[in-house]
């Protein structure tokens, strides 16, 4: 044997160790990673634009937004229901159509973006109109968008009941979009809605977004929506079937 071949021998094992642990490297980061991978979604060209803020399903398959891409989709297609035109300009169809009428036979959700919870919030006291400045904030931006809506879950002076314990309306939090009656023409509208919110929750401070048995979430990186688990009796109120509850962030230590 020669020297060449003597240390071909013993520089074996060592190429195996380090490609065993090359390997195991390379499995732990997809079991990490693996969900934010299959989220990645296409660009333009068909390919994945790895890392998108905001998802659309579309018929076509799912479709990447920046946030700000989702920001102006979704203020779109609040425009177009009322009858105002918007800049579309770069925009998928695809995506614009699925925002508008919901996939065939289902309005549901469509549109989920990463949630973002802002840290260092001071904590707000309820106003005159019995909301805090951020809800405020908030149902001023959805006035200017969607014009006027109908509204509940607060009142001057503040609300104390009719709604769960330790609820985010008791702290004028809170707001209630009613679509009723329950019509899938409405359903459609409350998705229009809730998908606006969830693209501009980062703007507006938004924590909780519930509409039609789903809720989205601020403090969930992945941002999917998921089933929500309404309290008896679970009738289409406690269900959220016939208006979107949004509310705010506290702020403070909370």
């Amino acid at each position: 044997m020669s020297p060449e071949d003597g240390r071909g021998s013993r520089s074996r094992p060592l190429r195996l160790l380090l490609s065993l642990l090359l390997l195991g490297s390379l499995a732990g980061a997809l079991v990490l990673l693996g969900p934010n991978l299959l989220s990645g979604l296409r660009a333009g060209d068909g390919w994945p634009r790895w890392g998108s803020e905001c998802t659309v399903e579309t018929a076509d398959g799912q479709v990447g937004l920046t946030r700000e891409e989702a920001k102006r989709a979704t203020t779109a297609v609040a425009l177009a229901a009322r009858g105002e035109a918007a800049d579309t300009t770069g925009l998928d169809e695809a995506v614009l159509q699925r925002l508008a009428e919901g996939a065939p036979g289902d309005a549901g959700a469509s549109l989920a973006c990463r949630g973002s919870a802002a840290s260092g919030l001071p904590e707000q006291q309820p106003t005159g109109a019995g909301l805090t400045p951020r809800a405020e904030r908030l149902r001023a931006a959805m006035a200017e968008v969607f014009g006027e809506q109908s509204l509940g879950g607060f009142a001057p002076g503040g609300v104390d009941q009719g709604h769960g314990e330790e609820s985010t309306h008791y702290d004028g939090r809170a707001v209630d979009v009613f679509f009723r009656p329950v019509t899938e023409e409405n359903r459609r509208a409350g998705w229009v809605l809730a998908h606006w919110l969830v693209a501009h929750a980062e703007d507006l401070d938004v924590q909780y977004v519930i509409f039609d048995d789903r809720f989205w979430s601020a403090h969930s990186a992945r941002g999917q929506w998921q089933d929500y688990d309404a309290p008896e009796p679970a009738n289409e109120i406690l269900r959220h079937l016939d208006h979107v509850h949004v509310d705010v962030l506290r702020g403070g230590a909370g």
